[in-house]
C-alpha cells in the first residue's frame, strides 16, 4: 500500500487527500492509484523478462475502464469470462488478438462473438464446449484457436470458495483426459489447438510456491508429452492466483520474481510462450473504499461502528471471511487508543459488516475511515441490494483525479423496473 500514506494531517492516494475526494464526491467511493496499478505490471513484466511471455490481465477482478485502459496502455492483454468482459476489454482499446476468454459455460452466441472478433484464443474447459466451439467456428468460416484448460488436482491452499484446482472442483479437463482431447481437437474443424492452460486459484500465499511448483511440474510432462504426440504446442498459459497482503505487516505473500523463478525452473527450456492472467495481484493494493460513520451503537458488551458503505459495496468480509485493515483517514485519529469494535453497514443482513472484533481507534460520528485492499473483487462485485447506488470510483495519478464511474441515483435504479400493463396507473384492479 505504498500509494496510500498519510500526509499533511490526512491519508493521501498518490498526492491527493482522500478527505479532498470526499468532499467533492461523497462517501462511500472507491479510489484507485494509477502508479500502484502501474507499479505492479511492471514488477511481474520485468521478472519474466528473458522469457517469452504474455500478461493477460483477469478482468474479473476490476472492469472499470479506466483500470483496463491504463493496464492496456502497458502492453497488457486481457483474460476475459463473458462476453460482457470482453466487450469491456475491446471499449478500453485492448486489441482483440491480446485477449484470451475462459469460463466453464461460454454459450455458442458468446463464442459466435468472440471467433468473429479473432480474438488470441479461447480455454477449453470440457469435451462438450470443445465440440460446440468447433460447431460455431465452422459455420463462420474460421478458425477458433484454443488451449485446454486442465485440472492438475492440486491443492491451492487458498480459501475453499476461490481454489479451483481441485479435482472436485467445476473447473477444467481431468489431467488424465488431455491428451486424448488435445486428439478429438485436432480432428475436429474450425480448431487449431495450441496450448495448455491451469489455474489452481486465488490469494496463494504459500511463501515455497509449493502449489504452483508442483502444477508447472504437471504442466511440463504434458507439454512434452503432447509435443511427442505431434501437437504443434505455442504456449503454456499458467492462469494468475499469486496472493497479495490483506493484513498488512503479518503476510509477506511470495513476490513475482520468486513465481518467476519457479516457472523458469519448471518451464524455461520448453520454448513455449507463457501467458499469465493476474487479477489481485495487480489491482488489490492499489485501491481502497473510503466511508464515512454514521454513529457509534454501544451494544450490551459490544461496539458497533456504523459506516455509510455495506455488504453490497464490498461483500468479500461476509462471502469469503475476508480481512481488510481499516485506517482513519484522519491521522490524528492513530494515536487515540484502540477500541474493540465492529465495522458494520446499514444493509438489513447479519452479514452486513466490513470488520468484525477490531482494534481501532475510537472513531466518531462524521470519521472518514478507509477499507484497504479493496481494488480487487469490491466495486465488481457490488450490487444494488437495499436499492443502494452504486457507489463512485475516482482513479488518481500523481496530484490529479478524475470519477471513472459515477455515483448511480436511486431514480436511475427504480426506473429500471417496469410495470405490467395491468398495475399501471389508472387500471382498474
Amino acid at each position: 500500500m505504498l500509494q496510500f500514506s498519510y500526509s499533511a494531517g490526512t491519508l493521501h492516494a498518490e498526492a491527493v487527500s482522500l478527505a479532498a475526494i470526499a468532499a467533492e464526491v461523497g462517501t462511500p467511493f472507491y479510489c484507485y492509484s494509477s502508479a500502484a496499478l502501474e507499479g505492479q505490471y511492471k514488477a511481474l513484466d520485468k521478472a519474466f523478462a528473458g522469457l517469452d511471455h504474455l500478461i493477460c490481465y483477469a478482468v474479473k477482478a476490476n472492469s472499470n475502464q479506466a483500470v483496463l485502459a491504463t493496464m492496456a496502455r502497458l502492453g497488457a492483454g486481457m483474460d476475459v469470462v463473458s462476453v460482457g468482459e470482453l466487450k469491456r476489454a475491446l471499449s478500453a482499446g485492448v486489441p482483440a488478438g491480446k485477449v484470451i476468454f475462459a469460463g466453464v459455460g461460454k454459450t455458442r452466441d458468446e463464442m459466435a462473438f468472440a471467433v468473429a472478433q479473432g480474438i488470441l484464443g479461447f480455454n477449453v474447459e470440457s469435451e462438450p464446449e470443445l465440440e460446440a466451439l468447433s460447431s460455431v467456428a465452422a459455420e463462420l468460416g474460421r478458425t477458433a484457436r484454443i488451449a485446454l484448460r486442465v485440472n492438475p488436482d492440486v491443492d491451492a491452499r487458498t480459501h475453499a470458495k476461490i481454489s479451483t484446482g481441485k479435482a472436485e472442483n467445476k473447473f477444467g479437463i481431468p489431467f488424465s483426459q488431455a491428451p486424448r482431447l488435445m486428439d478429438r481437437a485436432r480432428a475436429l474443424p474450425g480448431l487449431s489447438a495450441v496450448g495448455i492452460h491451469m489455474h489452481i486459484g486465488s490469494q496463494i500465499t504459500d511463501a515455497r510456491l509449493q502449489p504452483f511448483r508442483d502444477a508447472f511440474g504437471l504442466m511440463r510432462d504434458l507439454a512434452i508429452e503432447l509435443k511427442g504426440a505431434g501437437h504443434a504446442l505455442e504456449h503454456l498459459d499458467l492462469g494468475g492466483g499469486l496472493g497479495v497482503s490483506y493484513k498488512l505487516g503479518n503476510e509477506a505473500p511470495p513476490q513475482p520474481a520468486d513465481y518467476a523463478t519457479i516457472a523458469r525452473e519448471t518451464l524455461g527450456d520448453l520454448g513455449l510462450k507463457i501467458v499469465l492472467e493476474p487479477g489481485r495481484l495487480l489491482v488489490g493494493n492499489a485501491g481502497v473504499l473510503v466511508t464515512a460513520v454514521i454513529f457509534v451503537k454501544e451494544g450490551e458488551g459490544r461496539r458497533f461502528t456504523v459506516v455509510d458503505a455495506a455488504m453490497n459495496d464490498l461483500i468479500r468480509p461476509t462471502l469469503y471471511e475476508a480481512h481488510h485493515e481499516v485506517w482513519p483517514v484522519a491521522d490524528a485519529r492513530r494515536a487515540d487508543a484502540p477500541v474493540v469494535q465492529d465495522v458494520v453497514g446499514p444493509v438489513c443482513e447479519t452479514g452486513d459488516y466490513l470488520a468484525l472484533d477490531r482494534s481501532l481507534p475510537p472513531f466518531g460520528a462524521g470519521d472518514l475511515v478507509a477499507v484497504m485492499t479493496a481494488g480487487a473483487y469490491g466495486a465488481v462485485m457490488a450490487s444494488t441490494y437495499n436499492t443502494r447506488p452504486l457507489v463512485p470510483e475516482v482513479l488518481v495519478r500523481g496530484t490529479d483525479w478524475a470519477v471513472v464511474r459515477p455515483r448511480l441515483d436511486v431514480e436511475s435504479i427504480i426506473a429500471l423496473d417496469r410495470l405490467p400493463d395491468w398495475l399501471a396507473p389508472g387500471q382498474a384492479r
